[in-house]
Order: structure tokens, then sequence, then C-alpha cells
């Protein structure tokens, strides 16, 4: 059987040494690309994955570019499979699979079709995203569902909580499925159109925190966008810092003075109290760009300074 993986990050590397252990004698078929420059690499473990399995790899985002070709035409595929993939898989690629094309999302189609759908769950406030295994279909995420199992997100749980709970959800399904697709028989179910949401592509500006904005949102954003994300944003005197975490507050003062951004309290070894449109967060963990990772109260070191001016 000849498999075809797209697939990149941590999660596609998980996902390729789950499938050679599922598929042993497959011949695999595997392309990857870089990562962003702030996201860790994978792109060398996914290789040397590959090429130890005695598997064939690619290095490459536009995988119906012309230069591949006669690679498609060289041998049939019985099965191709994308994960963590960013790119488009043209028609004439994913219809050679014998058996099919799949891949997977992290959300319960149809809701949150597009981009970061894990990101945009987590920054709406929502307490359960999901992984759904699908067929590929010309409009993105639009294919027949094989199957789905909801993920979980607590109220102070990060990205980073999330996609590892996403992952092994992703890996479940790949078990409990792979011996139907390989039959060629497959459950399938068609989405409902009515149920449908969309995700727009978040750009980095997207990251920038107001602190106009209810202490919530805040809060979602930051959980939303840390590590292994580039991380939400502000400023402080004119330099951008990163907000890694932050801790809402049981008890905050309440202030009928306030200045949203400003540094209201600073506590020693905890964080530093910066308001809100409607409270307070403590912030626990930053970093100036350009700059090391350092304690808080070293860098918002004054109940005068304000930030996002």
């Amino acid at each position: 059987m000849r498999v075809a993986l797209f697939c990149a990050t941590q999660r596609g590397h998980q996902f390729l040494y789950a499938l050679r252990a599922l598929l042993p004698d497959a011949d695999l078929l595997v392309f990857s690309f870089a990562e962003d420059s702030w996201e860790p690499r994978f792109l060398e473990d996914i290789r040397q994955l590959t090429q130890a399995s005695g598997g064939q790899f690619h290095q490459a985002k536009q995988v119906g570019a012309p230069q591949y070709a006669a690679l498609w035409e060289a041998a049939p595929v019985d099965l191709m499979f994308a994960v963590s993939w960013r790119y488009i898989i043209p028609p004439q690629v994913y219809q050679r699979a014998r058996l099919g094309a799949y891949v997977f999302h992290d959300s319960l189609l149809p809701e949150y079709r597009g981009f970061a759908p894990t990101v945009w769950a987590i920054r709406n406030g929502e307490d359960h995203t999901g992984v759904t295994l699908l067929e590929m279909a010309g409009d993105y995420d639009t294919g027949a569902i094989i199957g789905q199992q909801r993920v979980p997100i607590g109220p102070d749980e990060t990205i980073a909580d999330v996609m590892q709970r996403a992952t092994s959800s992703y890996l479940d399904l790949l078990a409990a499925y792979l011996p139907a697709l390989v039959s060629g028989s497959p459950p399938r179910r068609a989405q409902d159109e009515t149920q449908a949401s969309y995700t727009v592509k978040l750009l980095p500006d997207d990251f920038r925190i107001d602190w106009n904005w209810p202490t919530d949102r805040i809060y979602n954003l930051i959980r939303a966008a840390t590590k292994p994300y580039a991380g939400a944003f502000t400023t402080l005197r004119g330099e951008n810092l990163r907000i890694w975490s932050a801790r809402r507050l049981t008890q905050p003062r309440r202030y009928v003075g306030r200045v949203p951004g400003r540094v209201a309290e600073i506590r020693a070894g905890e964080g530093s109290i910066v308001l809100t449109g409607d409270g307070a967060l403590l912030v626990t963990q930053v970093q100036l760009d350009n700059a090391e990772s350092a304690p808080v109260e070293a860098v918002l070191r004054r109940i005068s300074d304000t930030l996002g001016r």
C-alpha cells in the first residue's frame, strides 16, 4: 500500500510515527515544509523519520506544482492524509488516491471552518472544540465527515494544553477509522450547511491587546496566543511587549478611577496588576521584543507604567 502524507509541526511528526506503526509495510510518500520563524522546528525530524522508515521525503508547499507531476504519475497512491497542512492540495493530486484522501481539522465541523480554529475557539471563550476526520473536497473543510471527537477547553487552559489534547484525538481517530479507510468503505456523513460557521486568517496585528476590552476578552486572547504561538502583545514605552501569561483575580479591587492598561499594583514574586476595561488582570510572564524573558516586576516596575501607549 502506498500512502501519501502532507504534514508539518510536532503534530505531523507524531502522526507520521503513529501511521508508520499502524501500517508498517506501507510505502510512505511524505511532504513537509519549514515552520514559521517563531515555531518549534520539526521539519528535520519528519524528514529523518520518513527516511528511517524507507519512505520518500519531499520538502515542498505546492504539491501540485509541475515538477511533481511525474511523481504522482509514476505510481498509484492508495491513501492520502493531510495533518497540520497549510497549503492547497489541488484536485489533480488528491483525486489520485484510490481509496480516498482525508484531512484532519481542529473543530467539530461544520462549525469553525477555516483558519486557526482552536485559537479562535479559545479567543471566543468556548468550553470545547474538537477534531474532525473528513474527506478532502474542492471547498475547504466541506467534505463528508468520517469521524469526530470532542475536545474540552478548561477555563484557564492555554493553546498548548488544548493542542496536546487535540493531537491525541487525531491519533485516536486514525486508529479507530484506519481499518475502514484501508478497506475503502468508511462511514460518511454529509455536513449540515445550515450549521456552518467560518473563521478568517489571523494577521500579526490581530494579537494586539486593547486594554479597553473586558477582562475576559483580554485573558482569552492571551491564553489563545501564548507559546507555541507568537504571543498576545501590547506596547510599553514604545516597545512591543509580549504577554505570555496572566491570571484572573478572584476578588479584584473596584477602581472607580481607572485608566485601562495602567499598572495598578506590583506583587513581588507574582506579577503586576493591569487595569482593563471592566476590571483587572494579574500579568505573570512578559517579554520585550529582542530581549530575554524576565520577571514581570523587572519590566512592569512602576505604577505609572501604562500599556498600549
